[in-house]
């Protein structure tokens, strides 16, 4: 519900109505007043009181879209109030990520963050690993294929017997079998033997990742990223994490505001990592 006697002064601005009750606003008057909402933040400085009011009202106005996008989950078995927390933060980072400037609905915008935190929350709590889709459902199959076949042979049936009810060949029952070890996981912590020096954990015959190999990997998949940003963009970041000049500095070589410098290096930012995002995606998927 929208208050038009109440109203919240900005800086010199047109005030932001007061919504008394953001969570009770139709979709219809969510959509106008989060592009009032979404251009008033825009102007206004992060970590400021009307910041705060602006971007928590346009969190709770947007609600909906959790639950909307969260319904198509609904049978996967999970509780729904855990699905819809997982949206909210899809819902969060678009609202941080979201530029009235692109002249896009918000709500086109948003939906793809929000389905996209809920299925990464699913992949992260399901497969202990990353597992071709075909691969698990076939688990599933696999699964229901040895209990028929245990209840009916009073045993553990073996590859070819399996491949013979699930009219597969055996290197696919296999392929199977080796995908399922996927779904769970082992502590690290977890004891492999015993003597009478004591006991061996996993942990012990795994080597230590190499921080320096991760950051050539980065700077290999920036590398190009970077290439492509345009020439004022580039000599931002070189001025900022190069040079190590402050956002002051910065705006009075370009100048601007300390302010207008500060989100460009953010939107810069978000730009190539996303750009790495998707480079990792690509990686995971082939």
């Amino acid at each position: 519900m929208v208050n038009d006697e109440e109203t919240r002064t900005v800086t010199g601005k047109d005030p932001l109505p007061d919504v008394v009750n953001p969570r009770a606003v139709a979709p219809r008057d969510a959509r106008e007043l989060s592009r009032r909402f979404f251009q008033r933040l825009s102007e206004l400085e992060e970590g400021t009181e009307e910041f705060q009011y602006a971007r928590n009202t346009l969190i709770e106005m947007n609600m909906s879209l959790v639950r909307f996008a969260a319904g198509r989950f609904r049978n996967r078995g999970d509780d729904m109030e855990d699905i819809v927390q997982v949206g909210m933060i899809g819902l969060i980072k678009a609202i941080d990520r979201f530029e009235i400037s692109r002249e896009v609905e918000f709500t086109s915008f948003a939906v793809p963050y929000i389905v996209g935190e809920i299925k990464r929350f699913f992949r992260d709590t399901t497969w202990a690993v990353h597992v071709p889709r075909r691969l698990q459902e076939l688990r599933v199959e696999l699964a229901k294929a040895r209990e028929e076949l245990s209840s009916r042979l009073d045993r553990e049936p073996s590859t070819a017997e399996l491949a013979t009810l699930m009219n597969l060949s055996e290197d696919e029952v296999t392929e199977a079998q080796i995908a399922a070890n996927g779904y769970t996981s082992a502590s690290l912590d977890a004891t492999l033997s015993a003597d009478q020096e004591g006991e061996a954990a996993l942990a012990d015959f795994i080597g230590e990742e190499d921080d320096g190999m991760r950051l050539v990997e980065d700077f290999h998949t920036l590398a190009p990223l970077v290439a492509e940003l345009g020439e004022r963009d580039r000599r931002i970041i070189h001025l900022r994490f190069v040079e190590e000049a402050t956002q002051a500095d910065i705006g009075e070589r370009l100048g601007c505001s300390q302010m207008h410098v500060s989100r460009l290096i953010k939107r810069i930012i978000e730009q190539l990592r996303d750009g790495m995002l998707a480079d990792m995606q690509r990686v995971e998927s082939a």
